[in-house]
């Protein structure tokens, strides 16, 4: 099979039945093999009746059904599970992902050589709120300097095509579906390009995903992903790292608070106790922390080595 789009959809009854028709279209014109995997995420109105519908009348139409609303990063995992095509193309359901970009994201996928390719929707913030464009902003900044793909000016972006391969290595989880070039990545999958497609106006309901609540979310997302990455299967080279350090620090404070108390009384003065100096409790309590810090990482180091997927390694290829 050729291609396989992946659909992520909460509430878009009025769209489905379109977006499928503008698909089907395109994919006829151009004379793919495809499927099409609506993964409904709780809808509570009628788009998995839609669905249903599409699915009796055109083989090509599959459908997930979620008993709630998980999100759409587990949405995003359960369609890559059941994609079978060379390529996975996801998009949006509200219509403002055009389908006419995929023939030209196939062939950067398949001609170009890329691993991953993302939208880049140039003209997506024109009218938009400041409470979307500063956030939205801020977080692809941010994004690109924590991942160090300095290419990409859209994270965000529905619109991606992947290789087959590269959605069957990753696993997308929690609210994870924003840095899936950052997985890629992490797990091998270097050749990440961009495109730059249309962003039509959306013409059903309103968006489900708006303003700080989502920029703060995707920052929290994204700080997890990069110290995962970084220390998961190190956390004593971090946490052991600082508890050393402040360990050390306190030592030498409580040393030097102690080495004071010995110089005053050796000068003839009352230089009273030493639990009666507050330095010498900010002194312990640093070494205390310390030790906690470097007894995590340590406890941390363990529950790695004995993980079951402790040895989980990405491998391209055996001869």
């Amino acid at each position: 099979m050729d291609i396989s789009v992946v659909v992520p959809l909460y509430n878009e009854e009025e769209s489905i039945a379109e977006l499928h028709a503008w698909i089907k279209r395109v994919m006829d014109e151009h004379q793919f093999s495809y499927e099409v995997i609506f993964c409904n995420d709780g809808s509570t109105d009628r788009s998995w009746n839609v669905i249903e519908q599409l699915a009796a009348q055109y083989p090509e139409v599959h459908g997930i059904k979620f008993r709630r609303n998980y999100g759409k990063s587990p949405a995003l995992y359960c369609g890559f599970d059941k994609a079978e095509g060379d390529v996975v193309i996801t998009m949006d359901a509200d219509l403002q992902d055009s389908p006419d970009e995929i023939p030209e994201l196939y062939q950067m996928i398949t001609v170009e050589g890329y691993d991953l390719v993302s939208g880049y929707k140039m003209n997506r913030r024109k009218g938009d709120p400041l409470s979307k464009t500063i956030p939205t902003k801020l977080f692809n900044a941010t994004a690109r300097k924590v991942s160090g793909i300095h290419n990409l000016h859209d994270f965000n972006c529905g619109l991606k095509a992947y290789r087959k391969d590269v959605i069957k290595s990753i696993e997308v989880y929690g609210e994870m579906h924003r840095y899936i070039p950052y997985l890629a990545k992490n797990a091998g999958f270097t050749k990440i390009g961009e495109k730059r497609v249309h962003h039509q106006a959306r013409q059903h309901g309103v968006s489900k995903f708006m303003g700080w609540n989502r920029f703060v979310n995707g920052y929290l997302d994204l700080m997890s992903l990069w110290f995962i990455s970084t220390f998961g299967r190190k956390p004593m080279h971090v946490f052991g790292f600082l508890g050393s350090i402040m360990f050390f620090i306190g030592l030498v404070a409580a040393i030097a608070v102690g080495a004071y108390k010995l110089i005053c009384l050796y000068n003839g003065s009352n230089p009273g106790l030493v639990t009666e100096s507050p330095y010498f409790y900010i002194s312990l309590t640093t070494m205390l922390i310390g030790t906690q810090l470097f007894l995590a990482g340590f406890l941390g180091d363990m529950i790695s080595r004995n993980s079951a997927e402790r040895n989980n390694y990405q491998i391209s290829k055996v001869i």
